[in-house]
């Protein structure tokens, strides 16, 4: 009987932990396969079968009712239902300034020329880069060198506390390895050191090989990088106090938004992605012309020691850094390569750096017990205190075995003793659960099934009959037993577990099998159990004195719960006695500093951490240790092309780590809050991160390390290679985005979207923000699409309802109706906010992370170093984002860095409540109840089917997907910014504005090819003639084969033409950061600007409820709070407004602060409300240049309407900001004769590109087609 759970969801209580153990070891490792299809056995039983649906439901693979399971493949792309055709027509103020553009500079070959932009000119202005002064080698003579040596010697002498450390660092395991090492490194290349737990190894290595170089009067430089920036920073400062000195004299560190140290630094602490950047490039891999550059190779050769640090972490900067490393050893012969691990597949690892040595060093921990749910639950006593209060009732006796099953029973035991066929006995031992079936003999050998799977090793299949009951002690006919059969076999895997299994099952009380039996029965055990936290904390803190605690829970999310649920509790309230401390990667550092702290006598420490703690920290006076057995783990299926962030069980090689780190100071304790059986069936070690995420950027530093070389060739040589269809997936996007020409050739555009440290798409929206003069916005939206969510969730449901209220208002500020637009509404007025010393209001009152915040305003800083750096902006910044708040131009910012992920919201269908988004591939797909947009799900009908551009398909625990970030866009920035763009008659018949199904979107290739002229390629032939021979012609747009649009034919030509302008123009910035674009693309990309300006929102459809449903919303807020329930939501959009403006006017007095601390409207003269409403901003006229057409005079207004949209209020008043640095427009000027060979992504072509806009299904199929020749 399926109950629900404390946990929250559907727990079968008839499956056992074993089984479910063993479906999902099944499960994984066919997802982890390049099969398609795997097939259970016929005999589950019915809840075992709902077992497997519903974990195939969670890890989105297919299900039959045979219960086989299959890898879905890709859909074609298809429309559910008619829907209403969306007609663009340009506003009169749009055809103004396109009629004025191609009057001065007419379509044409010669219009769009290379001599008229620029490109066939040799100069390539490159930014100036910096030499990375932290990461060169000292400029030391022996003299200064021996100085060092003895001025080290002095400090250790004269300090009593140096002195005490040096003694305490001799008893180290490592140091009896020191000569050992150093030789090692001396003699060969690579070596390998294998230091378990406690050694010291992480400090102590650097400073062997420091120390040696010193003796011989060399000066080094040794990189040591470490999988996280804390790491780096608490090992630099450590090291550097062993050595009396402070962090940035000889041991410096380099992370994020962070470094300490310089040149003079020998020893640098680096995070692997800082190191791998330094690889790509810096001259690891070869020039375009086939030249080793004398600058990068300086730069590596600078490097005289590289130290790999927890390499079994195998993320994957260290997998494709350890790739490149090793292929350039042999160009690099004084490059010495340390790798280290606390547990690693050593051998492995060996053999992939052809046999290097390996140095195995004991680690040094205090005794550690262990105790496991068993164990918990007894040591916490009664039913009572863990809800368990339901009896369970003892089994019938088993009846007996019928001569008919015995017969099988000997068939399929001789089967999987001899052929080692296992299914017939797996299938009988699953569907026949009764002890006599797990305890049967055979007839003649007298093998029992659990004899069988303990000789052949079978450990999961072991574990499933120990659960069920299997009798340990039965002996063959030749007197084995199932363990001594184990050993015989050499199982040594199944023999310790059978052992175990002996022992505890001679010590188990009754009591405590029934306690597991009930809480298994009562709380899904995939889940964490903050009250059974609760209860062991207390219980510790109760029975022990001191001794800090460290719980290891999955996310951040069971962080915040977990300690809302101590905070409940009187005894964890009181300050003096508990310190309660978060530990996460998005803690800032220094808060992170704070477990490293002891807490005043009498205070316990609490620490409640993410995997971070396994091996990347140490903390010094942890004593006890509850493990949850769960982390968050994010996962990508190439097959759908959905990641996934679940919750799932971690490795052995992680409970190992963390059971070691009870003992790193005094005997200590661990809880595994899991059984034993769910221990012994852990996987050995988890998945390497470079198989389990989307590889865009991996890909795109490959050509950037090697532009000749083949991506899918290089990454087969790392360790774990990616599964083929999520490289071919990634290539395709770098293709479609313009960064890799169709024979996969790193393009120009390629070259500049590697440069910085962000995705490739976000790159590309940098560039082209940059172009619209809307930086601003992109920073931070870069930003926090690379970081998280500065929203918080609050789990009380007014609170609920407030956030979601707050978040509207936010959004609103920009047109509304998007997720992305509200954080970015939010960044601004926190700043303005933080200026005016009222953050903690704002961030209280709006549900934001204050953390967070700061966070993205430090990645804003360094990403917007970057961009300075290369001279894609001036150092006076603000110039660039006078954009920054049009709402058409914002939303097109936001299509360039999120497309291809658009999709259309389409009616529910059948007994669906809610609507779905449909993908370009057919998915359906949800939108999660946290964005703001899930009401339009309940609203939509056949005639209003939005876009959404959203950020990432996510699948959850509950195996759901669905989109959690999203924004609802009009028609015309895909147009601008899609892959392609291609026409077809408009149906005669559609008087009604439907089309007919099937005319132009049949899956056939060929028949819609009939049809359809590409407009970005150079098919049509008639039809191309027939479809465009009128200006006023009605024409049918094809966006990517999928989304279509009605429009007039001119309309559409000129569209065309200002893609390939605007494509030229990212071309141009890009190759040539510090000149000024030249009049013609000036004048084109200032033309898309108006038009995304007056048009951007144009084909926005939104049901009718955002208003009410908002202003409901709110009302339901209103508590005994006076500062609690929102008000009217255009007048709090005022007042925020006026935040953005961040004037110095206004009173500093508190009690003239609006309850949200915002200022409200003044009244102007005419008793109108006045406000700064960035909607209404007047888009200014640029710095020292001309545009199109002369600017009017009035300032263009927006304001807010029903629906949430922005609607200009007088269009042919509008006047835009230009892009940064063009040259003056005058009507005197003519444009060159020449034309550039671009498609409408903005990459350049050549020959071998193939054709101009060639269609994904062209493109994919002609690839095959390559494929199949060259094999």
């Amino acid at each position: 009987m399926a109950k629900k759970n404390r946990g929250g969801q559907q727990q079968n209580d008839k499956v056992t932990e074993s089984m479910r153990s063993r479906i999902a070891q099944l499960l994984s490792r066919f997802n982890s396969a390049d099969d398609e299809v795997y097939t259970f056995e016929a005999g589950l039983s019915n809840h075992d079968r709902a077992e497997v649906h519903q974990q195939c439901r969670k890890m989105g693979v297919g299900k039959k009712r045979v219960v086989s399971v299959y890898k879905p493949k890709k859909k074609a792309a298809a429309v559910d239902g008619i829907p209403k055709l969306t007609h663009l027509t340009f506003s009169e103020g749009t055809k103004e300034v396109l009629r004025d553009l191609f009057i001065r500079y007419p379509p044409g070959d010669e219009v769009e020329g290379r001599e008229m932009y620029g490109t066939n000119s040799n100069e390539n202005v490159k930014a100036k880069r910096k030499k990375d002064s932290m990461f060169c080698k000292p400029l030391m003579t022996k003299a200064e060198i021996a100085k060092k040596v003895q001025s080290l010697a002095s400090r250790i002498k004269d300090s009593d506390k140096l002195r005490k450390i040096t003694k305490e660092k001799s008893k180290l395991p490592i140091t009896s390895y020191r000569d050992v090492i150093t030789s090692a490194v001396e003699s060969h290349q690579v070596i390998l050191i294998s230091g378990e737990t406690g050694c010291g190894k992480t400090t102590q290595v650097p400073q062997f090989i420091l120390d040696h170089m010193w003796g011989k009067g060399e000066a080094c430089k040794i990189a040591c990088t470490q999988p996280r920036r804390i790491s780096a920073a608490s090992v630099a400062e450590r090291i550097s106090k062993e050595r009396g000195q402070n962090v940035g004299e000889d041991i410096g560190y380099k992370i994020r938004l962070e470094n300490r140290g310089g040149r003079h630094s020998s020893i640098v602490l680096c995070t692997n992605g800082i190191l791998l950047r330094l690889l790509v490039s810096r001259g690891a891999g070869r020039s375009k012309a086939g030249d080793s550059n004398k600058e990068t190779k300086q730069d590596v050769n600078d490097i005289t020691h590289i130290i790999v640090d927890e390499i079994h972490e195998r993320d994957h900067h260290s997998d494709f850094m350890l790739a490149i490393i090793r292929d350039m050893l042999s160009s690099h012969p004084h490059l010495r390569l340390i790798l280290m691990s606390a547990t690693v597949d050593a051998e492995r690892f060996s053999h992939y750096f052809g046999g290097c040595p390996i140095i195995r060093v004991p680690g040094f921990t205090y005794p550690v017990k262990t105790f496991y749910l068993e164990d918990v639950l007894s040591i916490l006593k009664s039913v009572e205190n863990n809800h368990l209060n339901t009896a369970v009732g003892l089994q019938n006796e088993d009846p007996d075995l019928t001569q008919e099953l015995k017969l099988v029973l000997d068939e399929a035991i001789n089967l999987a003793w001899s052929n080692d066929e296992f299914d017939p006995l797996l299938e009988l031992t699953s569907s026949e659960r009764t002890r006599k079936v797990f305890n049967y003999q055979h007839s003649l050998t007298g093998l029992t099934p659990l004899m069988v799977f303990a000789g052949k090793g079978r450990t999961g299949d072991v574990c499933m009959l120990l659960s069920f009951g299997a009798d340990c002690q039965l002996q063959a006919n030749d007197g084995a037993t199932a363990l001594e059969l184990a050993q015989r076999e050499e199982q040594r895997e199944t023999a310790d577990i059978l052992k175990e299994h002996i022992e505890n099952a001679l010590s188990k009380s009754m009591k405590e099998q029934l306690l597991m039996d009930r809480y298994l029965q009562y709380f899904n055990p995939e889940n964490v159990d903050f009250v059974l936290i609760e209860q062991l904390l207390r219980k510790i803190c109760s029975d022990s004195k001191d001794g800090a605690i460290l719980v290891f829970l999955p996310g951040w999310d069971d962080i915040k719960k977990t300690q809302e649920r101590l905070l409940m509790n009187p005894y964890f309230r009181n300050t003096s006695k508990v310190l309660i401390i978060s530990l996460h990667s998005m803690v800032p550092s220094a808060d992170q500093k704070m477990v490293f702290k002891r807490p005043h006598p009498g205070c316990r420490k609490i620490v409640l951490s993410t995997n971070m703690a396994e091996t990347a920290i140490t903390i010094d006076d942890v004593v006890y240790v509850i493990d949850s057995g769960r982390m968050k783990e994010k996962n990508y299926d190439p097959f759908n092309n959905v990641s996934s962030l679940q919750s799932s069980w971690v490795s052995k090689a992680s409970a190992k780590q963390r059971r070691g780190r009870a003992g790193r100071c005094q005997p200590g304790i661990c809880y595994h809050l899991y059984s034993k059986v769910r221990a012994a069936s852990l996987p050995d070690f988890q998945v390497p991160e470079i198989r389990r995420m989307p590889i865009e950027g991996l890909c795109l530093q490959v050509k950037l390390l090697d532009p000749d070389c083949n991506i899918e060739d290089f990454l087969i040589k790392t360790l774990d290679p990616p599964l083929s269809e999520t490289i071919h997936n990634a290539v395709a996007v770098l293709q479609d985005i313009g960064a890799l020409s169709l024979d996969e050739k790193l393009t120009v555009l390629g070259e500049k979207l590697g440069s910085l440290p962000v995705h490739p798409l976000t790159s590309k929206m940098l560039f082209f923000s940059i172009l619209m003069n809307c930086l601003d916005p992109a920073l931070t939206l870069a930003c926090a699409t690379d970081f998280k969510d500065p929203f918080s969730l609050p789990m009380l449901p007014d609170d609920k309802k407030r956030a979601a209220a707050a978040k509207y208002e936010l959004a609103s500020l920009y047109g509304g109706h998007s997720d992305q637009l509200a954080v970015i509404a939010a960044f601004d007025i926190w700043k303005t906010a933080k200026q005016r010393g009222q953050e903690s209001m704002f961030c209280s009152q709006y549900f934001v992370s204050s953390s967070t915040m700061h966070m993205l305003s430090r990645m804003r800083k360094q990403l917007q170093t970057e961009l300075i750096r290369h001279g894609f902006i001036p150092e006076d910044v603000s110039r660039c984002s006078l954009n920054a708040r049009n709402p058409g131009i914002l939303r097109a910012v936001l299509v360039a860095g999120l497309y291809p992920m658009v999709g259309r919201l389409v009616p529910a269908r059948k007994k669906m409540k809610r609507s779905v988004v449909e993908t370009p591939n057919g998915v359906k797909v949800c939108l999660n109840n946290h964005s703001m947009n899930y009401k339009l799900a309940f609203k939509v009908n056949s005639d209003d089917r939005p876009l959404i551009m959203f950020d990432e398909i996510t699948r959850g625990d509950s195996g759901v997907m669905n989109i959690r970030n999203c924004t609802v866009i009009g028609p015309l920035p895909l147009l601008f910014l899609s892959t392609e763009i291609s026409v077809a008659p408009s149906n005669k018949d559609d008087d009604d504005g439907y089309i007919d199904e099937g005319s132009d979107m049949d899956d056939n290739e060929d028949e819609s090819d009939e049809d359809a002229m590409e407009i970005d390629g150079k098919s049509g032939g008639q039809h191309k003639e027939k479809i465009m021979s009128s200006p006023d012609n009605s024409v049918t747009v094809i966006v990517d084969r999928w989304l279509q649009f009605g429009s007039k034919a001119l309309d559409v030509a000129q569209i065309y033409c200002l893609r390939e302008r605007l494509s030229a123009a990212i071309l141009f910035k890009v190759t040539h950061p510090r000149k000024v674009l030249p009049p013609g693309l000036g004048a084109s990309v200032y033309a898309i600007a108006c038009a995304l300006s007056y048009d951007g929102l144009t084909g926005i459809s939104f049901p009718k409820e955002s208003e009410e449903s908002l202003t409901s919303v709110e009302n339901e807020t209103v508590t005994d709070d006076p500062v609690a329930p929102l008000q009217d939501c255009y007048l709090h959009k005022s007042i925020m407004c006026d935040m953005l403006r961040d004037d110095a006017r206004g009173s500093n007095d508190t009690n003239e602060m609006h309850c949200y601390f915002l200022r409200s409207c003044t009244p102007a003269v005419n008793g109108a409300a006045k406000s700064s409403d960035p909607l209404s901003h007047s888009i200014q006229k640029p710095l020292s240049q001309g545009t199109g057409r002369p600017a009017a005079n009035g300032a263009v207004r927006f304001y807010v309407i029903g629906n949430g949209a922005a609607k200009l209020s007088d269009p042919s008043s509008h006047s835009v900001q230009p892009p940064l640095d063009s040259a003056p427009i005058t009507a005197h000027q003519k444009p060159p004769s020449q034309g550039p060979n671009l498609v409408g992504n903005g990459s350049s072509t050549d020959a071998s590109d193939g054709p101009r806009g060639e269609s994904p299904l062209k493109r994919k199929k002609r690839r095959n087609r390559g494929r199949e020749q060259s094999s």
